[in-house]
């Protein structure tokens, strides 16, 4: 009974080295079930010798004993089990289904069974004919039960479906597979929902696995749709999405296929006069679906507003308010004046007259960004200067084989000077960290200005001369740089140029 009790133990401590490396759940549950049989183990001995000592009951003793031998040799296979299938297969890269393994085991239980049966001195012949005659009576009673225990095994025979894979169903639910057992599949969905669909209904049914191609995981393509009226060519429509798609990162959107913009439909119920138009993105994450779905629309939405490209309003809508002068004047009086103060944090303009900054505030034009933006990017010319009235932004400087953050900006502040007031390529790429309500201003309308108050050039060089030697003391790390004088006189000959101010 010593050398019973010694195999007991040994497996029990094989079982518990060999789930060091699984999972917690995996370990519970092999645990719970090593300690049981352990808990029986010692209960039949302890009953088997107190009934021998007081000759009490010999059949029974003779049972105990049996089931003894039984415990031990279930104990021990289910060590072998959890050795072969959670520690020597999965670090030599095979990986075995569960409903396999456990039919495996299943096989070795039954061999023991009968083994221990066969040694206890019992006719088998009776006990199979008897195990026949309840199976029968059990397959025809339980043949739905049946159905789905095989259609289990057929699912993870073929691996048709796998945990870990997302899929949605013949009524439109969707979630991802977490485990295939011998009678169900357990899916949760984003709405945080858990559905048991037995596998029997997965097999009778045309499932969809999304983001899954050829057996390789691949990015999911999602679909936002908006509509814009004809007034708008799709042709501008599509390149002013497809360059707020591509231009910088979208969070949970794939890098690869590009996001990008098709018009779908021109007026397809032939009353209302406006284009569909679908920007489609593929998805690396669907647990984050409504959340990136999100940031696509806004993404979208702003580039529209700064290309004053209106969403269309359906035929059916009925505006109730009379669209009168006076309140199309009152509107333009609120935009104007927004205008103004946003010109007022520029402090090279604190000469201008009144009348000055009214007349630049006619031409300047409203660009908000969504958080993640490219505002202006390192390399690229163009003649504006960004007024950032609310929000912040970071200033990135492309150093080698990356992008290296040098300075954060917060509103109210201006970038982009240099593009605006010498013609030169952008010095550093600039990035919306969170949403930026912007104005922008453009040469032709500050050229204006500059031909009144040519003595602007001095001040504005002075401020140029000190963002350059900022931006290349933050690119070498030297704090504190200061501008010398020769560059204050580089970047004021340079603005006379671009601006033709040659007698200034």
């Amino acid at each position: 009974m010593m050398v019973l009790f010694a195999v007991m133990l040994a497996a029990t401590l094989v079982t518990m080295t060999a789930l060091r490396g699984a999972t917690a759940l995996t370990r519970r549950a092999h645990g719970r079930r090593t300690l049981t049989m352990v808990i029986l183990f010692l209960v039949a001995v302890a009953v088997k010798e107190g009934l021998r000592r007081l000759e009490l009951y010999p059949k029974a003793v003779n049972a105990l004993d049996a089931t003894a031998d039984l415990l031990v040799a279930m104990n021990v296979i289910a060590a072998s089990g959890v050795v072969l299938f959670e520690a020597v297969l999965p670090r030599v890269g095979v990986r075995v289904a569960s409903i396999v393994s456990d039919v495996t085991m299943g096989l070795a239980y039954l061999v023991a069974l009968l083994v221990v049966i066969r040694h206890a001195g019992l006719d088998l012949s009776g006990i199979i004919t008897t195990s026949a005659v309840v199976t029968g009576v059990l397959a025809l009673s339980l043949q739905a039960t049946l159905g789905n225990v095989i259609g289990g095994v057929a699912l993870q025979a073929d691996n048709s479906i796998e945990a870990g894979d997302w899929i949605e169903l013949d009524n439109g639910d969707k979630g991802v597979v977490t485990r295939i057992g011998w009678r169900h599949t357990v899916v949760e969905t984003n709405n945080w929902d858990t559905l048991i669909v037995p596998n029997a209904t997965l097999l009778a049914s045309t499932i969809k696995i999304l983001g899954k191609r050829g057996g390789e995981r691949v990015p999911h393509r999602m679909w936002v749709f908006f509509n814009v009226d004809f007034r708008y060519t799709p042709s501008d429509v599509v390149r002013v999405v497809d360059h707020a798609l591509q231009s910088a990162p979208i969070e949970g959107v794939a890098n690869e296929p590009k996001p990008n913009c098709v018009c779908m439909d021109l007026a397809g119920d032939g009353r209302d006069s406006m284009a569909r138009y679908g920007a489609r993105y593929w998805i690396t994450d669907l647990r984050i679906d409504d959340p990136t779905n999100s940031r696509v629309r806004a993404r979208i939405v702003a580039a529209l507003r700064r290309a004053e490209i209106p969403l269309a309003v359906p035929t059916s809508h009925v505006s109730l308010e009379k669209d009168t002068e006076s309140r199309r004047q009152r509107k333009r009086e609120r935009e104007l004046k927004r205008s103004r103060e946003a010109l007022t944090t520029l402090p090279f303009l604190a000469a201008c007259s009144e009348e000055e900054l009214d007349e630049l505030a006619e031409h300047i034009d409203h660009v908000p960004f969504e958080a993640g933006e490219v505002v202006t990017s390192q390399g690229a010319v163009a003649h504006f200067l960004y007024i950032i009235v609310r929000g912040t932004a970071e200033v990135r400087v492309y150093q080698g084989t990356e992008y290296e953050a040098v300075n954060v900006v917060k509103g109210p502040t201006y970038v982009g000077e240099m593009g605006l007031m010498t013609g030169a390529p952008r010095g550093a790429t600039v990035v919306a960290v969170t949403d930026l309500d912007c104005f922008r201003l453009d040469k032709q309308a500050f050229g204006h200005v500059l031909e009144a108050h040519p003595e602007m050039v001095e001040a504005i060089s002075d401020l140029l001369s000190k963002r350059t030697a900022a931006l290349k003391a933050a690119r070498t790390e030297l704090a504190g740089e200061q501008a010398p004088p020769e560059e204050n006189r580089r970047i004021g000959a340079a603005i006379r140029r671009f601006f033709g101010l040659d007698g200034g």
